[in-house]
C-alpha cells in the first residue's frame, strides 16, 4: 500500500487521531514504532519510516511504543470497506482463521495458493498473512497478561501459539519485555471468574452510541440479546465454544465484557463485537460525503458519527432479513422469538445465582430440525429459510466476513424466495458493505420524504449516487428520520 510520506508526517506532528490504524510510524533511531496520534515528541524526518500495518513495522525488527500501544488502536476502515482479496483475507485473520487452520485454511477459504496470498499481502501490508497473524497473537496475548490472572503457558495457547518458547520470543520481540514484566504488580485483574475478561474498544470519534443502542433494543431477541441501562448484551457463537459480550460505549472507547468458554475464543470475540458496533470506521469520511448533500446535511449535523450496525453471526442475519420481508420490525421479532423458543428455551434465572448466559442464535443445522408448526409463517417463507439454512450448512453459501460479497448476493438471489431488498439487506449489515441502497424499503422512503429528498424508489435510486460509497450509512440516516 503507498503511503504518501507528507501525508502522513503531517499527520503525526499533528497527533492527529482520525489516522490511527491507517498506518504506523516507525522510528529507527529508537527502534520503535507508533501510532500516528501518539503523543511522544515528533521524531525527525530522516528517522522515519511508515508501514501500513503493525506486522509490517515488527517485521522491520520494530517493537511497539509502551506508551501509545499501537496494537491497540482501532483498525483500518479499508478492510471492513474493502471486498478484494485483501480486505477479505484481513478479515478472515482478524477473526482467528490462521489460529484454527493455517495459511493452508485460509488460501482455501479464500480460492488462491498459499505463494499468491503471501504475494498479495506483502505487496498492500508489507508483511505476509503468517506475520499478520503473528501480531494479532502478540496482542492478544498482551491482553490475557494485563487483565487476568492465567499462567503464562494457558496464555501462550490461549492466544494461539504453537509453543510457550514461540510466546516468549514473540512478546520479548514485539513489545521488548518478557511476559512477566508486562504483569505489572498491583494492576486490577478482571473479576468475574476465569473466563472473563474486560478491555477497552477503540473507535474513531465521533460515535453517536445512542443511535447505535436504539437500533440494536429494536430489534432484540429474547434469550439471544438486550440493551439495559446504556449496555448491549448478547451470545455468541464462536469457533471454540458459546461465549456472551456487554458492550457499553463510553468518551474513546467501548468497554468490553467477555465471558469465554474457552480462551481461544477472545480474538475472535473482539473481531466480531467490533464488526456489530462498526468501531473500524471513518466517520469523518463517512458523514463528509453525505453531508455535502443538503438533503442530509442537517441530519449529519445534528447527529455525527452514526455507524452501520452489523452482526456477529451472518446466517442470524440472513434468517432475520428474510423474516423480515414485507412485515413490521415488531412483527418479524415476534416470529424470530416463537422460532427461537422452541429451539432453545430461556434459562431460569436463579434468586442468587449468577445471571444467566444469553444463547448465540441457533446454527443453520439447529433450524433444519424445526417442524413447520414452530415457524408461524406463510409456507413459502418458511422453506426460504429451509433452503438458506441448506445452502449455508453445505458450504455452498459464505456468510462470513471474508466471503465473496458479489458471488455471495449471486447466491443469495438464486434461493427461492430471496430478492433484492433481501439480498441487499444481508450483503449490507452480514457482510458489512457500506455501499448497499434499499430503494424500495418503506422506511427507506418514508425517512427521504421526511427530508426532503425524493421517495419515489427509481428516482431515489438515481438521486443516492451522490451518497457512495456510503449508501448504507444514508439507509440508517434515513430509518432515523422514519
Amino acid at each position: 500500500m503507498e503511503l504518501d510520506f507528507e501525508r502522513c508526517y503531517r499527520a503525526v506532528d499533528s497527533r492527529d487521531q482520525r489516522f490511527d490504524g491507517w498506518f504506523y510510524t516507525g522510528v529507527t533511531s529508537t527502534g520503535i514504532y507508533c501510532r500516528p496520534s501518539c503523543p511522544a515528541t515528533t521524531p525527525k524526518r530522516q528517522n522515519v519510516r511508515f508501514f501500513p500495518s503493525a506486522a509490517a513495522a515488527q517485521t522491520a525488527g520494530l517493537r511497539a511504543c509502551r506508551r501509545c500501544r499501537p496494537d491497540a488502536a482501532p483498525g483500518s476502515p479499508q478492510w471492513d470497506v474493502r471486498a478484494d482479496v485483501v480486505g477479505r483475507a484481513m478479515r478472515l485473520i482478524a477473526d482467528g482463521v490462521v489460529d484454527r487452520d493455517g495459511i493452508p485454511g485460509l488460501a482455501a477459504r479464500l480460492g488462491y495458493t498459499e505463494r499468491h496470498l503471501h504475494r498479495m499481502l506483502r505487496a498492500e501490508m508489507g508483511a505476509g498473512p503468517l506475520a499478520l497473524a503473528r501480531a494479532q497473537r502478540a496482542q492478544t496475548a498482551r491482553t490475557l497478561i494485563e487483565t487476568t490472572g492465567l499462567g503464562m503457558a494457558e496464555v501462550a495457547f490461549a492466544a494461539g501459539f504453537g509453543s510457550v518458547r514461540q510466546f516468549n520470543d514473540t512478546v520479548r520481540e514485539v513489545f521488548g519485555a518478557a511476559p512477566s514484566e508486562l504483569r505489572t504488580a498491583g494492576r486490577p485483574r478482571t473479576p468475574g471468574g476465569a473466563g472473563t475478561i474486560t478491555l477497552r474498544l477503540a473507535y474513531r470519534p465521533p460515535l453517536h452510541a445512542q443511535a447505535l443502542l436504539d437500533f440494536l433494543a429494536l430489534r432484540a431477541l429474547p434469550g439471544v440479546e438486550e440493551v439495559r441501562d446504556g449496555t448491549y448484551r448478547r451470545g455468541l457463537r464462536l469457533p471454540h465454544g458459546p461465549g456472551e459480550a456487554a458492550l457499553t460505549p463510553a468518551d474513546g472507547h467501548v468497554t468490553a465484557t467477555l465471558r469465554l468458554t474457552d480462551m481461544r475464543d477472545l480474538a475472535p470475540a473482539v473481531a466480531r463485537c467490533r464488526r456489530l458496533l462498526d468501531l473500524d470506521a471513518d466517520p469523518t469520511a463517512v458523514d463528509g460525503t453525505l453531508a455535502a448533500d443538503p438533503g442530509l446535511a442537517g441530519a449529519v449535523a445534528a447527529e455525527p458519527g452514526i455507524r452501520l450496525p452489523r452482526s456477529v453471526d451472518g446466517f442470524e442475519m440472513a434468517v432475520r432479513a428474510v423474516v423480515g420481508q414485507q412485515v413490521s420490525v415488531r412483527s418479524a421479532r415476534t416470529t424470530l422469538t416463537r422460532l427461537l423458543t422452541h429451539l432453545r428455551p430461556p434459562a431460569p434465572e436463579g434468586p442468587d445465582g449468577p445471571e444467566p448466559w444469553l444463547a448465540g442464535f441457533p446454527a443453520a443445522e439447529e433450524v433444519l430440525g424445526v417442524p413447520d408448526e414452530v415457524f408461524g409463517m406463510p409456507a413459502g417463507r418458511r422453506e426460504t429459510i429451509r433452503g438458506l439454512a441448506r445452502a449455508v450448512a453445505d458450504g455452498s453459501l459464505d456468510l462470513a466476513p471474508g466471503g465473496d460479497r458479489e458471488e455471495t448476493v449471486r447466491r443469495l438471489l438464486a434461493l427461492p424466495g430471496i430478492g433484492p431488498w433481501t439480498a441487499g439487506y444481508v450483503a449490507m449489515r452480514a457482510l458489512g458493505d457500506p455501499d448497499v441502497l434499499l430503494p424500495t424499503d418503506l422506511a427507506v422512503r418514508r425517512g427521504a420524504a421526511a427530508l426532503g429528498l425524493p421517495d419515489d424508489h427509481r428516482t431515489l435510486d438515481t438521486y443516492a449516487d451522490r451518497w457512495r460509497p456510503w449508501r448504507s450509512y444514508a439507509v440508517i440516516r434515513l430509518w432515523r428520520a422514519a
